[in-house]
């Protein structure tokens, strides 16, 4: 069965058999330790394989994927050497560059109806009846055959909505302002983070993140994310719909010799950090079922418990780094990460998670049957592309030759929701607000006795002085009339006279 080399040492190999590839996976260890080089070397082993990554590059480091690393030093050829690595040479990964932005990669899109009123309405952390509110309102544009593809469709609804909230209610449901307002304001929230380069199209096809290149390898997608995880709902937004697309689309299918796609999150904790309970619910779900439609997921951190231990509990291959014990959380931390490891009788692993240099790394993945392997202490292999960052030239570079670059690039608005609500507003405007015809011409007398008739008779939508002084004469008239009868009542019951 195919393997990918993670580390070595004198007595052990560890591998990670690509049959267990969607087992999910961990990568963890404090900065400066070289977890991002062993999250590139398992994304180059897998692409090697030909499996599909998605990495989301959280420090701009991983885009070192796409250059072939430099001729061996003295230390490198050392460290091969020990390693037995003898067939190893330098090359580049097929890469493909992402961002939301537009900026360091392809635009990346979604609609809003690919996103849906449910997915949505737990990222903008609705409660019930306001989702309720959002389903309501995505089943009119439906019925009304209206397009929901960006945020200002989606306003456009909220909008329309508020204005026939009666009709509305009396056919789907009742909805209020109070709900409407609460939608817009979260919508305000997500906008500010920069929600609306994200909503729109083309939007992003998942064939071709699911793409080989012409040698069998499969194609690296990394997303610049060194902008992004200042917006950490927007990352959320991003990653969850990702992860939901596919676990929606693809087709069950178990366990396979390779995994049909691999995603690694670096950073992972901005994932989770301040995120909703029903968003955390929503990853934690997702995780665990979209194993068997072929999907690998391994999150990056500096400590495992950045990880939600719903979620940690679902990784079975794990790459632990040097943790420095330096408070009591980090003392936490490091027996906390040691507990998750299968035991090695022959190693102390709080003791060795401390003690592990730079390269270094304690490693445990899946057998036969899916057990999982004792823990080892081993020398991490080492990646055949560059470590480290890459030039603007060589991003640009990378960027002209990519495959999808013209379907992605220019942004497309096509009529949908807002344009045509605006047309349906525009038509309904009243005659005599919309401007004059160019022909029609009037003299200053004639605008002069118009003025008179309409002060004296009055318009449709306004009151003439004879009007008025007949009304004033009526109600005068009533109240003398109704002062008398009143009177006369009171009178008779009391005993008066008049």
């Amino acid at each position: 069965m195919p393997t990918i080399l993670i580390g070595r040492n004198d007595d052990a190999t560890v591998e990670l058999d690509s049959r267990y590839g969607n087992r999910h996976g961990m990568i963890a260890g404090a900065t400066g330790t070289g977890k991002s080089v062993s999250l590139m070397l398992l994304a180059e082993g897998f692409s090697r394989l030909g499996v599909p990554c998605f990495l989301a590059d959280a420090k701009g480091d991983l885009a070192g994927l796409s250059q072939a690393a430099g001729a061996p030093s003295e230390k490198l050829a050392a460290r091969l050497k020990t390693l037995g690595l003898s067939g190893w040479k330098p090359q580049a990964n097929p890469v493909v560059f992402w961002d939301i932005y537009g900026r360091a990669g392809h635009p990346v899109r979604a609609t809003v109806s690919e996103m849906g009123p449910t997915l949505l309405s737990r990222i903008l952390e609705l409660n019930d009846t306001q989702e309720g509110v959002m389903e309501v309102i995505f089943r009119v544009a439906d019925d009304e055959g209206l397009l929901l593809l960006d945020l200002d469709d989606l306003r456009a609804m909220l909008s329309f909505a508020a204005e026939h909230a009666k009709d509305i209610s009396a056919r789907y449901g009742l909805i209020s302002a109070q709900s409407v307002a609460a939608i817009q304001r979260a919508l305000l929230k997500l906008e500010q983070d920069g929600a609306d380069a994200f909503f729109g199209e083309p939007a992003l096809e998942l064939a071709d993140l699911m793409r080989q290149d012409m040698s069998g390898r499969g194609v690296i997608s990394v997303l610049a994310a060194d902008t992004l995880i200042l917006k950490p709902r927007l990352y959320s937004t991003f990653l969850l719909w990702l992860l939901s697309e596919l676990f929606e689309q693809l087709p069950e299918v178990g366990d396979l010799e390779v995994p049909k796609m691999v995603f690694f999150f670096d950073e992972a904790h901005l994932l989770f950090d301040d995120a909703p309970p029903a968003l955390r619910q929503r990853v934690e779900q997702v995780v665990r079922l979209i194993r068997s439609k072929g999907v690998g997921v391994y999150f990056c951190s500096q400590n495992p418990d950045d990880v939600p231990g719903e979620i940690l509990g679902q990784l079975g291959n794990r790459v632990q780094h040097a943790l420095r014990a330096f408070t009591p959380r980090d003392q936490k931390a490091v027996k906390a990460a040691a507990e998750t490891f299968a035991r090695n009788p022959k190693l102390d692993v709080v003791e060795t998670i401390g003690s592990l240099g730079t390269g270094e790394a304690l490693a445990s993945t899946l057998g036969d049957g899916g057990v999982p392997s004792p823990v080892q202490k081993v020398l991490v292999s080492t990646p055949e592309c560059r470590i480290g960052a890459i030039t603007p030239e060589e991003r640009a570079t990378v960027r002209s030759r990519s495959p999808v670059g013209g379907k992605y690039d220019t942004a497309i608005n096509r009529e949908s929701a807002a344009e045509r609500l605006a047309a349906r507003a525009s038509e309904k405007l009243p005659a005599d607000a919309s401007p004059a015809k160019a022909g029609d011409k009037s003299t200053d007398g004639a605008d002069w006795s118009a003025t008179v008739r309409d002060a004296v008779f009055g318009t449709g939508r306004r009151q003439g002085m004879l009007e008025t002084m007949a009304k004033s004469m009526v109600r005068t008239a009533g109240s003398r009339m109704g002062q008398q009868i009143v009177r006369g009542i009171l009178g008779g019951i009391f005993g008066g006279k008049r």
